[in-house]
């Protein structure tokens, strides 16, 4: 380091230059412009120029400007008559221009809910649970996913009681929803279901059941509902109806003991024959599982060519095109009191009523073009 030459910092690093002088070199004049330039030495006689005034800044064209903190706030920029004028419009948008008194009634629904102020009948049934929960959840799967079409509507009797007996079908007893939901559209009643004991033992479903109108099928409660003016509906195939193979489609199984024929009979109301189509190819049943439905305690585990093989997504029905028929009544107040009890006459009735449902059956699939419209 000592023998070292220091060379002072300068231009090309050659030793002198930028150093020893108060004027800057022509480099440093030319990159700093007029401002590191020093001022010129003027003849004091000489009226110094003003200084020219700064050039205004060009205006943003297009660009927003700075957001400051205050800008920020959650309102800021909108007054409270724009956010409602939103809200109003996302509201005409959801519930159409009646929409102030759906809002009004709704809140009044849930007032009534919270406060206890409704209804329940002995089975458990909740009119406004049923139309405003049930139903419309239903509404859009029969109109826009199984397209359902009812035939025959008005063979249901306008008021009293009367009992609808109905095919049983689809894996998944999804009929017998979609019955309650054409019969409360086309009429403006309520269908009260006889469900399996097995539908009151799930702990969600029990309940949502109940509050839809559903009772346990036995020969007590369905009298006493056909005797207080009711529209009770049954499905005697039961399990062996909807857990058939599809090999096996339309065609009726054994329509039990015809119990739901002699309550009929000792209530005197009407049977209304009920044939629906489509509800077969929903889910279509290829093979059962015996052991694991005696593990869970169901009639059947089904197995379809989608489900368990996509999970969850092989729950999803198929949109198959639904027909809905209903048949000319049966009358039974023509029977005398002690006929109930006459097990050759309610046989009789019972194959009647069963031949009747089979048929009709027939004649909708011959007329029907295809499964899916």
């Amino acid at each position: 380091m000592g023998d070292a030459e220091v060379i002072p910092i300068g231009t090309g690093g050659r030793p002198g230059r930028g150093t020893g002088s108060d004027r800057p070199s022509r480099a440093s004049r030319t990159l700093a412009g007029d401002a590191a330039a020093p001022p010129r030495r003027t003849n004091a006689r000489r009226t110094a120029a003003p200084a020219p005034e700064p050039e205004p800044e060009p205006e943003l064209v297009g660009r927003r400007p700075p957001v400051t903190t205050s800008d920020r706030a959650p309102l800021a920029g909108i007054s409270p008559g724009e956010w409602l004028g939103a809200l109003q419009s996302a509201a005409v948008q959801v519930l159409g221009d009646d929409w102030e008194p759906q809002l009004a009634a709704f809140l009044a629904f849930l007032r009534r809910r919270m406060t206890g102020d409704y209804e329940v009948d002995e089975y458990g049934f909740d009119p406004e649970v049923a139309e405003r929960l049930l139903m419309a959840a239903l509404r859009p799967i029969a109109q826009k996913w199984f397209r359902v079409e009812v035939r025959g509507a008005d063979n249901l009797p306008a008021e009293g009681g009367a009992l609808v007996v109905s095919n049983h079908s689809g894996t998944l007893p999804m009929d017998g929803l979609m019955t309650m939901l054409s019969i409360h559209d086309h009429t403006g009643r309520f269908l009260r279901p006889l469900g399996a004991d097995l539908v009151f033992r799930m702990p969600v479903v029990s309940s949502l059941a109940r509050k839809g109108g559903a009772t346990l099928a036995c020969n007590e409660d369905a009298e006493r509902m056909l005797a207080g003016g009711e529209l009770v509906g049954v499905w005697p195939e039961g399990f062996k109806g909807i857990g058939k193979p599809f090999s096996d489609r339309y065609k009726l199984q054994r329509f039990g003991r015809g119990g739901f024929v002699a309550a009929a009979i000792r209530t005197g109301v009407p049977i209304v024959p009920l044939s629906v189509v489509g509800a077969e190819e929903i889910y279509p049943l290829v093979g059962n599982v015996p052991a694991l439905a005696r593990l869970l305690g169901v009639p059947y585990v089904p197995v379809t060519p989608f489900f368990p093989w996509l999970g969850p997504l092989g729950l999803v029905p198929l949109p198959s095109k639904w027909l809905l028929e209903f048949g000319e009544p049966i009358r039974t107040d023509e029977y005398d009191a002690g006929a109930a009890d006459d097990p050759m006459l309610v046989f009789n009735v019972t194959d009647q009523v069963r031949e009747t449902i089979q048929q009709s059956l027939y004649e909708l699939l011959g007329r029907r073009t295809s499964v899916w419209r």
